[in-house]
């Protein structure tokens, strides 16, 4: 779990850990992160262009496929899915990454769901592409909207 103090440093802001059944092993495990970077272009489609093009070239990937996902906010995203070996872990890992932008194209999300469970690839990716579609925005410092105006003659009555 000290590894995990880390992420923040990676511009993590969520993690959550899974168990499944399974099985081949009994159980499975896997880890989802959210990240949350600043943009490198001002144009959101380029910038998750420009980001799902650097996760789908890195050299941890050992097969991997990529496509387009129309999100119901018209949001630019991608998704990259497949098998990566990362250094000092001898076996693959299947790992999903989605990456979208948010509403202002200020920032990069990055979703991803990580899983020794390789068999359950096509799975794990079904289940980001949902948490994907589920991804809406707000501003939590809105102010409440305006009440309506008052009355003279109501309060002058009251």
């Amino acid at each position: 779990m000290g590894g995990l103090n880390g992420l923040q440093a990676h511009h993590v802001v969520h993690t959550s850990i899974g168990l499944h059944p399974d099985n081949a092993l009994g159980v499975s495990t896997s880890f989802f992160s959210l990240t949350v970077r600043p943009a490198q272009h001002p144009n959101p489609g380029v910038a998750v262009a420009q980001t799902s093009l650097a996760i789908s070239r890195s050299a941890l990937w050992s097969k991997a496929t990529r496509r387009v996902i129309e999100l119901p906010s018209s949001l630019p995203c991608y998704l990259v899915a497949g098998l990566i070996s990362p250094p000092g872990v001898g076996d693959q890992l299947f790992q999903a990454r989605a990456v979208t932008a948010d509403a202002q194209g200020r920032h990069v999300l990055i979703l991803d769901l990580t899983s020794a469970a390789v068999g359950n690839g096509e799975a794990y990716t079904s289940i980001l592409e949902a948490v994907t579609y589920t991804i809406s925005f707000s501003d939590p410092d809105a102010s409440p909207p305006p009440l309506p105006g008052t009355s003279r003659i109501l309060e002058v009555l009251l």
